[in-house]
């Protein structure tokens, strides 16, 4: 019979391993034939009811039982059907809403809110003079009383052009002065940089006088020379 030569090598290196290293484990428990699938066997069951969820009480019910009997010889002595009478003849009666009818079909939709109730005339400023025409009339009457002295202390109108220019030249130097305000430094320690911040608000509250007063007033007199 013929053997193969590699037979002696293949036993020997199989007897170092363990039987269930390649095929299973050797022996296997057979399962009980007593531990058969049992029906609803796999569902979930609910805990079991304790004691004290049982002994425990119910809630006290809102609704009179039968065996509660009213309270007896209690009775009120108002008259309730006088008091009602009284109530609806003294009663204010309410007033009907206006509504407005816009078609054949009688389409009708609230009439205060339509725009043709005048509310505007039943303000309280209605027919008042408004502040700016009062400020302006105030400003122009000032002027006409200014204008006769200032005639007589030898004084001449500033041009429309000169005021512009004046005017210009105070907020050019305003910006100047604002751009050198920006350069300090954030954190002020030292005498000279405090003064100088100091000096730069200054004349930047200056500047913004002249220009709210040249702004202000449209007509400006200045002396002869």
């Amino acid at each position: 019979r013929n053997i193969s030569t590699a037979r002696q090598p293949m036993k020997h290196d199989t007897k170092n391993k363990a039987q269930w290293k390649t095929m299973g484990p050797a022996k296997v428990a057979v399962p009980s034939p007593k531990n058969f699938l049992k029906k609803h066997s796999k569902e979930t069951k609910l805990p079991e009811r304790k004691k004290e969820q049982e002994s425990r009480k119910l809630p006290a019910l809102s609704v009179l039982q039968r065996t509660n009997n009213p309270v007896m010889e209690i009775q009120s002595k108002k008259d309730f059907i006088n008091a009602n009478v009284v109530a609806a003849v003294t009663a204010v009666p309410k007033k009907p809403q206006p509504f407005c009818v816009d078609s054949r079909k009688g389409d009708k939709y609230l009439l205060e809110t339509s725009g043709f109730v005048p509310k505007y005339i039943k303000k309280r400023d209605y027919g008042v003079t408004p502040k700016y025409v009062t400020q302006r009339n105030e400003e122009k009457r000032a002027q006409k009383e200014y204008e006769p002295s200032i005639q007589k202390a030898a004084m001449k109108q500033l041009p429309d052009e000169e005021r512009t220019s004046l005017l210009q030249g105070l907020k050019n130097n305003w910006e100047e002065v604002y751009r050198e305000f920006q350069r300090l430094p954030i954190h002020i320690d030292t005498i000279s940089n405090r003064l100088y911040k100091e000096k730069l608000e200054s004349q930047m509250r200056q500047l913004e006088h002249d220009i709210e007063i040249i702004e202000k007033h449209k007509v400006i007199y200045i002396a002869n020379e």
